[in-house]
């Protein structure tokens, strides 16, 4: 008969455990206390603790059981034996013979050699890990799942004393590597253009939780059963708020949200968390603590982003429990939040006129966060890692979501830069409105068509406000991503007929869906893959699932209403794929014209160039397509074999140099040669950088598609361009042997008085 835990249950346990941390004793007293406590009622024969010290090492606490001559003795490297491993992983490990584990690490002061079953689980508050708990028995076997869960409890309840710094002196387990007052630069992605000086305000929402352990678990599942009705009740006045007028997207975004907020799994796992003894805001805590981890552990990017509306709807009803409003800190003036994670029912908290910028290191572009900051021109920059423990509330900050740069505590001098680059930003503000309306022609007479990318009812208001001469681009698939459920036909109608209608008679490219990779919608079920940007995604998922191309064309075919159309295929990698396509287009416009629709004036089907395979067909894709788009981001990654997601090599090849000019070259002389250039346009980000599209105008190509914001950039410096001069140094250029012709460029740039910003 295995051991089991002693009559009572955790209930006890956790109780008995708060009367440890009231004592009036030293904190070595009271670890002793507790590992004798903690292994007499799981019935273990070892209770140990470890915390992790300054620079990442696991340091043995306290033990009942092992040698006490190791305690504070004992320490392991990061991720070195079990101990470390569950540290590394924030994930409990239970084994039945822990010296067989490829991982384990023998102590031999520790006297562990007669214990084989090891159970351990991580000390973590927030995303922290602040040590491990572990129970060992002699016995060889698999600890139950009672157990287990029993030891994350006491975990959990051990970490937030931790935390306090009422057991431990926290001043001997945080990191001191980083100054607190010491400048810093930090890089990450701008999802949100602008540029921001202001003051530190770190988004803490978090309630400190004070009572771990419930005296009345019932009267704490009362009490939790409100708190639960309040947060549904906050949420539908979000959304009926007439201050937020919240519409489109935002108001798509805040309605999935309210979902999650009825989840009933959620729910329930809270009220199972309250019953095993916990009080309703520690039970918040624990629920949200393993969501984080089981979350964490799939790599799944799309449920990562969801995963920080979930933190939102924690944070939001521990408040409530709390009967706090969550903000009892006033905002400074040119209030810059930081933030690890934040909601987007958070960011509406603050109110849209209140902040000057935002950093959240957990942000990508499809997050609900870039998307409504977007929509309340709120300068955001993402993936910024670490910045919620380096910055303080007070810093000065600077964020240049332009270059995606943070700087945290500059010197005067710094920031008197920045000043001046904003004023030189309201200047060329000015300058670009001035041209708004004048034509991207060089100084030879090369025209340029100059076309943004867009992706939502948000972006529609910049065509005009850029001067674009069309959309390059419209990415359909946000409108499924940031739903809770697959759009409807009428609402895909409807979206794209605003779309056409905002246009005005200018051209819109409309690209058909680019599923799959990390952009995986909610409602979707998914196939875990090794290698997603290169599986089965956007034209590869049409083609299996025709219907779904044929929904989408529908749609198209009905909002255009007998205006011109023109629809664009991802990911195509041969000629064949295109065609497949086509006869599905052909089945749609035969149907239309069935049921008595009007037919478009004329229906353009163009293809992406972003698989390096469509390079070797592109004189028969040219034959068959209307046009093509080259979406340089997806064709540069493939051809260096280089992620752009992975930050170890993102950033290891250069976009200006010689393979990637010669490669462009490639592609504009065969277009020349076969047909027209316009045939062919640009859209990934190259094409809305100063420096890159000079090169690619030199090259030949004259439509280029970009971001809103940085249409007028590069129409100045069109405007500054003499191409007969640029042509004979790229064909130099692109002989040599260099890693990156950018310095060269940039030189020629500055002496013929071409404007290209930063480059």
């Amino acid at each position: 008969m295995p051991p089991q835990l002693v009559a009572g249950g955790p209930r006890v346990l956790l109780r008995r455990l708060r009367e440890i941390m009231a004592e009036r004793q030293s904190a070595q007293a009271r670890l002793d206390k507790l590992v004798t406590v903690v292994a007499s009622n799981m019935v273990a024969e070892v209770c140990s603790i470890y915390l992790r010290r300054a620079g990442g090492e696991l340091e043995l606490f306290a033990t009942e059981g092992l040698n006490r001559e190791a305690v504070h003795r004992t320490r392991l490297k990061p991720g070195e034996g079990l101990v470390g491993l569950v540290a590394e992983n924030a994930a409990p490990l239970n084994l039945s013979n822990a010296s067989e584990h490829p991982s384990f690490s023998y102590r031999p002061e520790t006297g562990e050699d007669p214990y084989r079953s090891f159970l351990a689980v991580p000390i973590v508050r927030g995303e922290r890990v602040f040590g491990v708990l572990t129970v060992q028995n002699r016995t060889a076997r698999h600890y139950e799942e009672e157990e287990e869960e029993a030891l994350a409890t006491i975990a959990m309840v051990l970490a937030e004393v931790v935390a306090q710094g009422t057991l431990v002196d926290l001043s001997e387990l945080d990191e001191t590597e980083l100054s607190p007052t010491k400048p810093a630069l930090l890089q990450g992605e701008g999802l949100s253009e602008g540029l921001a000086i202001g003051t530190v305000f770190l988004h803490e929402p978090r309630v400190k939780v004070e009572r771990m352990i419930a005296d009345d678990p019932a009267a704490e599942l009362r009490r939790l059963e409100d708190a639960l009705e309040a947060l549904s009740i906050s949420v539908d006045a979000m959304l009926e708020s007439p201050e937020l007028e919240l519409t489109g997207d935002t108001r798509e975004v805040i309605e999935a949200y309210r979902l999650f907020a009825n989840d009933q799994g959620w729910r329930q796992r809270l009220m199972d968390a309250v019953r095993s003894g916990l009080t309703a805001e520690a039970a918040v805590e624990r629920v949200q603590d393993e969501t984080r981890a089981r979350i964490s552990r799939t790599g799944d990017a799309y449920l990562r982003e969801r995963l920080h509306d979930f933190e939102d709807l924690a944070r939001r009803l521990v408040r409530h429990l709390a009967k706090s409003d969550g903000q009892s800190e006033a905002l400074p003036d040119q209030a810059v939040v930081v933030a690890r994670a934040m909601g987007p029912a958070e960011l509406l908290d603050y109110g849209r006129n209140r902040i000057a910028g935002l950093v959240v290191e957990e942000a990508t572009q499809t997050s609900h966060i870039a998307i409504v900051a977007r929509s309340m021109s709120v300068p955001l920059i993402g993936g910024v890692e670490g910045i919620a423990d380096l910055a303080r509330s007070g810093d000065a900050v600077v964020v240049d979501a332009e270059n995606g740069e943070v700087r945290i505590r500059p010197p005067k001098e710094v920031i008197n830069v920045y000043r001046g680059k904003q004023a030189l930003l309201a200047q060329r503000v000015a300058q670009f409105a001035a041209i708004r309306d004048e034509p991207a022609v060089t100084l030879d007479g090369v025209r340029v068509s100059l076309n943004m990318n867009a992706g939502l009812l948000l972006d529609l208001p910049h065509l005009a406000d850029s001067g674009a001469d069309g959309i390059g681009l419209f990415r359909t698939e946000l409108q499924f991503l940031i739903g809770a459920k697959m759009p409807r036909l009428a609402d895909q109608i409807a979206l794209y007929r605003q779309v056409l209608d905002a246009a005005g008679g200018k051209p819109v490219v409309f690209r058909t869906l680019d599923l799959g990779g990390d952009k995986i919608p909610s409602y979707s079920r998914t196939v875990r893959e090794e290698n997603p940007a290169m599986g089965w995604r956007a034209i590869r998922i049409a083609l299996d699932r025709p219907g779904l191309l044929r929904y989408q064309l529908r749609a198209l075919i009905t909002a255009a209403d007998g205006r011109s159309l023109r629809v664009m295929l991802p990911m195509i990698a041969e000629v064949d794929e295109f065609e497949r396509a086509r006869a599905l287009i052909r089945k749609e416009l035969d149907r239309a014209g069935r049921v008595g629709l009007k037919l478009p004036q004329d229906l353009q089907l163009g293809a992406m160039l972003e698989v390096p395979s469509l390079v070797f067909g592109l004189e028969q894709m040219l034959s068959s397509a209307d046009f093509i788009s080259l979406g340089s981001n997806d064709l540069l990654q493939f051809a260096f074999a280089s992620d752009r997601t992975n930050p170890n090599v993102a950033r290891r090849y250069d976009t200006l140099s010689p393979t990637v000019l010669n490669l462009l070259r490639h592609i504009a002389t065969t277009a020349q040669a076969v047909k027209r250039m316009p045939s062919i346009s640009v859209c990934g980000e190259i094409a809305g950088r100063p420096l890159e599209a000079m090169a690619l105008v030199g090259l030949g190509f004259t439509s280029l598609s970009m971001q809103a914001s940085t249409i007028g950039p590069v129409k100045m410096m069109i405007r500054e361009l003499d191409t007969r001069l640029l042509r004979p140094m790229l064909l130099e250029l692109c002989r040599s042997r260099a890693k990156s012709i950018r310095a060269a460029l940039a030189e020629f740039a500055e002496r013929r008085k071409v404007p290209i910003g930063r480059g």
